[in-house]
């Protein structure tokens, strides 16, 4: 084995190569020596065989007990009630939920945030829309999100033709900011139908919120203190116009409208200071698309003026759109109609297949498939690049899919129940000599520093491309390493090593986002 040295200082708890060189070989380590090519700076290392087995055996499946636990906020998925929650909000659940899962599993405390669009001008637009509808309270909690979203397009239609719509959608805005009591009770009811809705839609993709906050929240009422404070900064200062905006970087940037209501960016600068009062955050990372990168440059700007020591704490994680994306009757859609699409296919799919154990009652076992598929196909590419959607690809059953992580952790829990053998308690590295076991050993190794580079990168694909490498690994292994018909000890022993693998493909798939399956 070789690393580079400052790997190998890292590890050693040194600081120097000199150091290292001093270091009196313990049991794992048998020898260090520098490599010839000095000019890339690397040492090799032979590791003892019997330690190491046993080690990965032991250890490789758990989280690194030594790693030092931060506060993180992860602000992700966030819907806007006036719209259809659509792939790029997609994008945002299951990359934000990676994170959040990945910095759980490294022991992190993390707080698990959505951060729900409930507020602006488009907000007196659904209110003006419902009136013209004439939908009751009790119409909206049939079907919140879409009565909501059809309110909002029906007042847009109507103030095409009549700029008064505008008007009264702006005054209708107004008595939400101006704290209507009335109205903001009423608005409070739609909010939670619509909250309810949405956790709905989560629970289908295995997701939870330790908090769901809102930009209503930071209306201009409950802000002024803010507001305050950046006046008094002079960070903003009234325009001809009668706004008052901020300067950054020769631009004029709007902080608080004419009338005195707030913006998004108003709403943004405030609710960054309440989270962190709320929970003192090491960082906080907003899992929302490339096109708001000036929003969250301006947003640390702002509060960097403000003197605000943690502004470099906030993290915008970058993502890159998806191109084409429809039902395939066509039709703009919301989450649930893109799961219920997949969930029908993976019915009919299982259905057809000859290979299929477990007969299919409620569709549950349809709906994983089908959410596990789109999961893997969003989280195997990087981060930051556009795709284009296609439903063939994504729901796929051969080649580097959801289903095939799947059908490879069923597999394993198959081997446990139908091989009449019981897993070992201990290990005993000596069995371990035939190669496909030391090969599936070393991937097996290699689980934390790819859960470390992930990390580092906030990048899934990486973790992605080594759970199918893992899998390749597994299967050659299952055919090698026969456990049914050898004698008990070979058996047990081998049956451990791959519940091992089991349990690291487990985790792996879990900190994704997907739900493991023990029979397909």
């Amino acid at each position: 084995m070789s690393l580079p040295l400052n790997d190998l200082e890292k590890l050693l708890g040194v600081t120097n190569i000199t150091e290292v060189l001093k270091i009196q070989p313990d049991d794992i380590i048998k020898n260090i020596h520098l490599v010839r090519d000095r000019a890339n700076r690397r040492i090799s290392f032979e590791i003892d065989k019997s330690i190491f087995v046993k080690d990965v055996i032991e250890n490789c499946a758990f989280p690194d007990l030594n790693y030092s636990p931060k506060n993180i906020v992860v602000d992700f998925s966030s819907p806007n009630i006036a719209k259809p929650f659509h792939l790029g909000h997609l994008r945002s659940t299951i990359i934000g939920n990676f994170i959040s899962n990945l910095n759980s599993f490294l022991r992190h405390k993390v707080v698990r945030l959505n951060y729900v669009g409930n507020w602006g001008t488009q907000f007196g637009f659904i209110k003006v829309g419902m009136e013209e509808l004439k939908y009751a309270p009790a119409d909206i909690q049939k079907d919140p999100l879409k009565l909501l979203y059809k309110s909002y397009v029906h007042a847009n239609k109507l103030a095409e033709a009549d700029p008064s719509i505008h008007d009264r959608a702006k005054q209708e805005f107004l008595k939400l900011e101006t704290g209507s009591l009335d109205d903001i009770k009423d608005w409070k009811i739609f909010m939670e139908y619509s909250k309810e809705e949405l956790i709905n839609t989560y629970n289908r993709l295995g997701i939870t919120f330790d908090d769901y906050s809102y930009e209503s929240d930071y209306s201009a009422k409950n802000i002024e203190e803010v507001i305050e404070a950046l006046r008094a900064k002079n960070i903003i200062h009234k325009d001809s116009d009668g706004k008052e905006v901020a300067s950054i970087n020769d631009k004029k940037i709007s902080v608080v409208k004419s009338d005195g209501s707030t913006l998004y960016l108003t709403r943004d600068i405030a609710a960054a200071i309440d989270r962190f009062k709320k929970y003192s955050f090491d960082k906080m990372y907003y899992v929302v698309d490339n096109s708001q990168s000036d929003h969250f440059y301006v947003l640390k700007d702002i509060l960097y003026k403000m003197d605000l020591p943690w502004a470099g704490r906030l993290v915008h994680i970058k993502f890159g759109r998806i191109k084409g994306m429809s039902t395939r009757k066509g039709t703009s859609v919301f989450l649930k109609d893109i799961l219920d699409e997949c969930r029908d296919i993976m019915i009919k799919r299982q259905i057809e297949s000859p290979t299929t154990k477990v007969p299919i009652n409620d569709g549950e076992i349809a709906d994983i498939l089908g959410v596990s598929c789109v999961i893997v196909n969003e989280l195997k590419r990087r981060r930051q690049k556009d795709y284009e959607f296609n439903w063939d690809t994504v729901l796929q059953v051969q080649g580097d899919t959801g289903i095939r992580l799947q059908y490879t952790h069923c597999r394993l829990h198959s081997l446990e129940k139908n091989s009449g053998a019981t897993p070992a308690k201990e290990c005993i590295p000596e069995i371990f000599n035939h190669p496909e076991a030391l090969s599936l050993l070393k991937v097996l190794a290699k689980f934390h520093d790819v859960l470390y580079k992930a990390n580092a990168q906030l990048e899934a694909y990486i973790l992605v491309n080594y759970l199918f490498h893992l899998c390749n690994h597994i299967n050659k292994a299952l055919v090698e390493l026969q456990v049914k018909g050898t004698s008990p000890d070979v058996a047990s022993q081998r049956l451990l090593l791959f519940n091992t693998a089991r349990e690291v493909l487990k985790n792996g798939m879990e900190i994704l986002g997907l739900r493991p399956l023990q029979a397909m």
